[in-house]
């Protein structure tokens, strides 16, 4: 880089991924600094900037003292150690600005010395203090997935019938009538926790009205006049609970009476047909029911509107995944459980990374939003104007 490049990357100020630091005198802050940068996206330290965006610099001197500081905070201040970049850029007069780059880690999470994991949260930094945070750290990295955690329903809260029918039409085995038995059968499965209750993606899953152990994770539905949100008038609108193979066929079923149907040519005493592909539907809803972020308390949210339709889902895209990436079929599993089971037919399932590329296929006119401050994934299905429908005019929307 150098120094206009410098001057202009100062000019922008602080945030979530640029700091400024005057100087650095103690080891344990900087670690702090470089974990923080660490657990969330990485970024950069100017070293020799001060917070108001002046460069008072650093001599020769202060440049070799900081670089040890700066090898001991990666090597020795953070766990697991750090591999960071320096460059040194001269200014006008002659002083010295440090860049330290910090990359965005691949073993979260990171801690300081102290045993503190620190997130970056705009221009400054917190400290990781609830259990839900720090299970997303483990979740992005893989040694944690949020389908394994316990709940407190007990296998008696099993669907028996949807339960026993899975079994005899996927493994052609009976229902185990003890208790002991069926306990093992789920935790083999790994439907069950070491307790013997049911985790989360049993409970999704096979279990008996699962909202109420987990009332938060259901699909609102509403059907709004016009294009826009109102806080108390709506054309129609559902909650949607029970196990995911429910909810998918209840919800897919709100959507499609809530579009339009067009006759395309067809005879007036023939069915009509979507306006849009039902199969762009399957595909979304499998996508935002299997793949939602569980560690967040919150609904899957089906909003219909005039012009579009929008899926909304708890948490954004997890790891380095891309809305160009899954545009293009990559894939990153965040509830394995989940979707292990959900190809073995309990949902509409084409392959891993295929659902977007086949909703694509169908309806090109679909634009995917993922929103980290807000942690939510946006699938949005742009409807055609009523006049540009095919065929006779559009069934009236029931």
């Amino acid at each position: 880089m150098h120094q206009p490049d410098l001057l202009s990357q100062i000019a922008l100020g602080e945030d979530s991924t640029r700091q400024f630091k005057a100087d650095i005198k103690n080891v344990e802050s900087l670690a702090a600094e470089m974990a923080a940068f660490a657990n969330t996206n990485g970024g950069t330290i100017f070293i020799g900037v001060a917070d108001d965006g002046s460069t008072p610099g650093l001599s020769q001197k202060d440049v070799g003292r900081i670089n040890q500081l700066i090898s001991n905070a990666a090597s020795q201040g953070v766990r697991s150690p750090l591999t960071v970049e320096t460059e040194n850029l001269a200014l006008e007069n002659g002083r010295l600005v440090i860049m330290l780059r910090v990359p965005k880690g691949i073993d979260k999470p990171y801690f300081d010395k102290n045993g503190i994991i620190w997130l970056k949260t705009g221009s400054d930094k917190r400290r990781v203090n609830s259990k839900e945070e720090l299970r997303r750290l483990f979740q992005i990295t893989a040694q944690f997935h949020a389908d394994e955690l316990p709940t407190k329903a007990s296998i008696n809260k099993l669907d028996k019938l949807r339960f026993r029918d899975f079994l005899r039409d996927i493994y052609e085995m009976e229902y185990p009538d003890s208790i002991k038995e069926r306990t093992r059968l789920l935790q083999n499965m790994n439907l069950a926790a070491d307790d013997g209750n049911l985790n989360l993606g049993g409970l999704l899953m096979f279990g008996e009205q699962p909202e109420l152990i987990m009332p938060q994770f259901v699909v609102k539905g509403i059907r709004y006049p016009g294009n826009e949100i109102h806080a108390s008038d709506y054309l129609d609108t559902e909650d949607f609970v029970g196990p995911l193979p429910k909810i998918f066929a209840d919800v897919l079923a709100f959507i499609m009476r809530n579009l339009h149907k067009v006759q395309a040519g067809r005879g007036v005493n023939s069915p009509g047909i979507s306006e849009i592909p039902k199969t762009v539907f399957e595909e979304l809803l499998v996508n935002a029911l299997i793949h939602r972020d569980y560690l967040v308390s919150a609904a899957i949210r089906v909003f219909i509107y005039d012009n579009r339709i929008e899926i909304i889902s708890p948490g954004h895209l997890p790891n380095n995944l891309t809305v160009e990436k899954i545009r293009a079929g990559n894939a990153n599993i965040r509830n394995p459980i989940l979707v292990s089971y959900v190809a073995k037919g309990l949902l509409p399932y084409h392959g891993l990374g295929s659902g977007i590329k086949r909703a694509l296929s169908a309806w090109p006119d679909i634009e995917f939003q993922d929103d980290h401050e807000g942690c939510l994934f946006t699938a949005i299905i742009y409807r055609k104007p009523l006049e540009q429908l095919s065929g006779s005019s559009p069934a009236q929307e029931k």
